[in-house]
């Protein structure tokens, strides 16, 4: 049987960005510093795969810290926390381990900074994502006022116009986000913000190298969870920027064959929580129905490393 030709255009960078790398690692030096099991508050990052390896080292997924016991460390999540979370477990005495992503944490001194200066913040973000709820927690109730689309922008109640400040969850759409700044800053002229918008480096590097490869192609696949953010974004990104077909899928396993009946030239990347594997398995599950030709497309080179928690670095 003949094998239709097919043209893979595989987007660079993809996968796991650095503070996903940092978070993964930090719970494994967890694990073998002081033995399974280690206790992680809500899902290191978002993605099944990911999680499952490391429940099978030893790592127990919880989602409140009183669900731990108080013997044992717990690590938060990459996505980052309340403050309310290490205050609760500092009253029981636990050994805890940070792996918010250090880009998250900018986020968190900015808002505590325009706080202290006596500004009302406003996040963009989407409701009950665990950073948006992490940022949010940073500071008392009513201090931060939370819009997800420039319809929102005109609905806010502020408590003074001329004393605000902004800040946004890293793993927006750089377009959509742009859009509601421009909002916020026409119907709030003095408000404060950045000197960029707190957007992740992987996140604008993903959203760009697909916005490259969308024209040339007739479908786009975007390998990650249905609960991560920048994956999601990915998907309306290729929309957006051209292509007739984009899909989120987890694994190779649920992509629509039908739905790519007749394409020759297929796009392929993977939100920063997505492991390489699972590109991998993506190009084999192709190559076993077509004739493949990769065709890598980079838009970028990233080479940032962070560095593990102290605790991690000291001996037991």
């Amino acid at each position: 049987m003949t094998r239709s030709p097919l043209t893979l255009h595989l987007a660079a960078p993809r996968g796991f960005c650095a503070g996903v790398d940092r978070a993964i690692r930090i719970v494994e030096l967890a694990l073998e510093k002081w033995g399974a099991p280690i206790y992680v508050r809500h899902e290191i990052v978002h993605n099944r795969t990911v999680v499952d390896a490391l429940r099978a080292k030893g790592a127990v997924f919880v989602e409140e810290v009183h669900e731990a016991p108080a013997d044992r460390p717990i690590v938060f999540s990459a996505h980052g926390v309340a403050r309310s979370v290490p205050e609760e477990a500092a009253a029981r005495n636990m050994i805890q381990v940070d792996a918010t992503c250090p880009l998250v944490t900018k986020v968190h001194i900015e808002a505590a900074r325009h706080h202290a200066e006596g500004l009302q913040l406003v996040m963009i973000g989407h409701t009950g994502h665990p950073e948006t709820v992490g940022t949010m927690g940073q500071l008392p109730p009513g201090e931060v006022l939370l819009v997800e689309d420039v319809a929102d922008v005109a609905r806010l109640e502020v408590r003074d116009p001329d004393r605000l400040a902004f800040v946004t969850q890293t793993t927006l759409s750089v377009d959509d986000t742009a859009d509601i700044v421009a909002a916020l800053q026409a119907r709030f002229p003095a408000i404060s913000g950045p000197a960029r918008e707190d957007i992740c480096y992987a996140t604008t590097n993903r959203q760009m190298a697909v916005k490259a490869m969308a024209p040339s192609c007739d479908a786009i696949l975007v390998v990650g969870a249905p609960n991560s953010s920048n994956s999601r974004r990915l998907v309306e990104v290729a929309r957006k920027a051209g292509c007739p077909y984009a899909q989120l899928i987890q694994t190779a396993a649920e992509i629509d064959w039908r739905a790519l009946e007749g394409v020759r030239s297929l796009g392929l990347t993977a939100g920063a929580s997505a492991p390489e594997e699972l590109v991998n398995e993506v190009i084999d599950a192709c190559r076993l129905r077509h004739d493949v030709t990769v065709r890598p497309v980079v838009t970028a080179e990233e080479n940032i490393e962070f560095k593990v928690p102290r605790i991690l670095r000291e001996p037991a």
